[in-house]
């Protein structure tokens, strides 16, 4: 099928208009993120005031004023309070909102590609990444609203914009037909399958990743730079049940993935398994994310030894997205660079 050129400039241009959405929407994020450092420490002063006054610890001492009692009068009242939650909570709706409308942008990037060239966008890397940061974004997107966790788009945005700033750079490849080696029934999916699982295993691995952060930081008592950086985020608890929730979908569908891909093989090279470089990592990277939801279900290994499996899972993820496709050699040197 010939390439639509006008189609591919399109996918082009919405793909820099979601960038630079995504931009203003990480600057909105990390002034979110300071309204919210702001917000609980008001929070907790006004409750350390409140806890004295109703223990009575106040104490006057010739008529004077006692210490404690000058310390509750520099507590915010609650008039301060409801105006920062109301800051905080605009801070939060706009970071949303952008967020929503990059992830619209972005999308039309996926769709336009795929139509200029008449076939799913998976035809080489830039295609791949472009699509799996769709993905993550709009799953990412989905939790964050549901669970009001607006604290950790910095935190998502930030990599996204880096990702995205490399695949429009050095990733980029024209719009063209999909080459013979790729030419398949199974091709759609395989890639989808792996590349999904693969999305969601990204963001697993973020949680654990926060979820580490946050328990040598417990609310409450942060201390320090990464202290300040903690106080937003959201329960310890909260983030290693998402990631042990996310890492239950990645490991069923990053194994069909590979399945796919086995009988991909199978027609197209004679064997189910080559250990080619790309296929032997991702076969590693599923065996750690099903190593970390078995240590979640074994006695001693539930918090911060499992949170460590799947972080070297989210490493061994990022390895293969990026330097195996760089650098190795093999049966899938299609995807664009090596």
């Amino acid at each position: 099928m010939p390439v639509n050129p006008t189609l591919a400039d399109i996918s082009d241009l919405t793909l820099r208009t979601a960038f630079a959405v995504y931009v203003f929407a990480l600057i909105l994020a990390c002034l979110y993120y300071m309204r919210a450092q702001t917000l609980v420490d008001m929070r907790r002063a006004l409750a350390a005031s409140t806890a004295k006054a109703e223990h009575k610890e106040l104490v006057t001492v010739g008529g004077g004023r006692s210490e404690s009692s000058e310390l509750i009068d520099e507590a915010p009242d609650a008039t301060d309070l409801d105006a920062q939650e109301i800051r905080v909570r605009k801070a939060a709706g706009m970071t949303q909102s952008l967020a929503w409308l990059g992830i619209a942008f972005h999308l039309a990037a996926v769709v336009t590609r795929g139509m200029s060239v008449g076939r799913v966008p998976f035809g080489n890397l830039y295609e791949y990444v472009l699509t799996i940061t769709a993905v993550t974004m709009v799953i990412i997107a989905v939790i964050i609203q549901r669970k009001k966790w607006h604290s950790l788009w910095a935190w998502i945005l930030a990599p996204i914009i880096i990702v995205l700033f490399l695949d429009a750079t050095v990733l980029y490849v024209s719009a063209a037909p999909l080459v013979p080696a790729l030419q398949s029934f199974w091709y759609p999916f395989h890639v989808s399958t792996v590349s999904t699982g693969a999305s969601i295993g990204l963001i697993s691995g973020i949680f654990s990743l926060l979820y580490l952060l946050r328990i040598r930081q417990p609310r409450g008592e942060e201390t320090g730079v990464w202290g300040k950086i903690a106080k937003p985020l959201p329960s310890a608890k909260k983030l290693d049940t998402w990631a042990y929730r996310t890492a239950i979908i990645t490991v069923p569908l990053f194994g069909i993935g590979i399945m796919f891909g086995a009988i991909w093989g199978e027609i197209a090279w004679g064997r189910f398994w080559n250990w080619d470089p790309k296929e032997t990592v991702a076969l590693i990277n599923w065996i750690l994310y099903a190593a970390y939801l078995h240590a979640r279900a074994t006695a001693g290994w539930k918090d911060q030894k499992a949170a460590w499996i799947n972080i070297a899972a989210f490493v061994v993820n990022v390895l293969n997205l990026t330097v195996i496709n760089f650098f190795a050699t093999g049966l899938h040197s299609y995807a664009g660079l090596n």
